[in-house]
């Protein structure tokens, strides 16, 4: 027996995503709806609204599609090499769109700032990246950057390859972070450890540490704020 599938066309018109979209506005659509519109056609035997709840169901949401890669992508039914990388294509623009500033310098005055800056693209890394945001006299961000990339549970950083390129920056303070595969930001002792033995070098230097924050899965968690440096 065939199993009967509903085609987007067989949806009636004013309940259709792209059609919805345009009624509504995109903030209006579900996960699923967004993500048909990217497919925009499905299989034989599901339209690309079920294929779209299909994968976000079974393998995990949108942080599976922020995660994986073209090749992931495409081994899933219904999707194949061009609609992998249709849809790694729209999550890339989406983050580069949040980060965004234009012309605009940022400027850092409290720990929530810092999470605005790093943490849509933070959050889903799958492995530790220690990132030093690098700051003038007045707190605006001169750069953000990757110092280290470790392993799953650990980022070994060094005092030296952090205040290098600060220097190189001639950057008055600086802010940690790094984040935690895990999605639980609470700090290890390590986490401390290395904390502490950068500020105690940036003293040396001149060149101020001025918080560490941990990020995790959409929350943070601030040294600062915790009193723990």
């Amino acid at each position: 027996m065939n199993e009967y599938c509903i085609r987007i066309k067989d949806i009636p018109i004013e309940e259709r995503p792209r059609e919805r979209l345009i009624k509504y506005g995109e903030s209006a659509l579900s996960n699923a709806e967004l993500l048909a519109i990217i497919l925009r056609t499905g299989t034989k035997s599901e339209s690309a609204l079920d294929l779209a709840k299909k994968i976000l169901s079974k393998y995990g949401g949108i942080t599976f599609l922020a995660n994986s890669s073209v090749f992931e992508l495409s081994k899933i039914r219904g999707i194949g090499f061009a609609k992998a990388c249709q849809i790694k294509a729209c999550i890339e623009l989406g983050k580069r769109l949040n980060s965004f500033k234009g012309q605009e310098k940022v400027k850092i005055t409290c720990p929530e700032d810092v999470a605005l800056l790093v943490m849509d693209e933070m959050r889903f890394l799958t492995k530790e990246h220690f990132r030093v945001i690098f700051l003038n006299t007045k707190n605006y961000v001169i750069q953000v950057k990757d110092i280290s990339i470790g392993s799953l549970n650990s980022s070994i950083v060094h005092p030296r390859e952090v205040f290098l390129e600060a220097i190189k920056q001639s950057s008055a303070s600086i802010i940690l972070c790094h984040n935690h595969p895990s999605g639980d930001p609470n700090p290890s002792s390590e986490d401390i450890n290395i904390t502490k033995r950068l500020i105690d070098a940036g003293k040396i230097l001149g060149i101020e540490v001025l918080d560490h924050l941990i990020i995790g899965d959409g929350k943070y968690i601030s040294l600062k704020e915790k009193n723990i440096i």
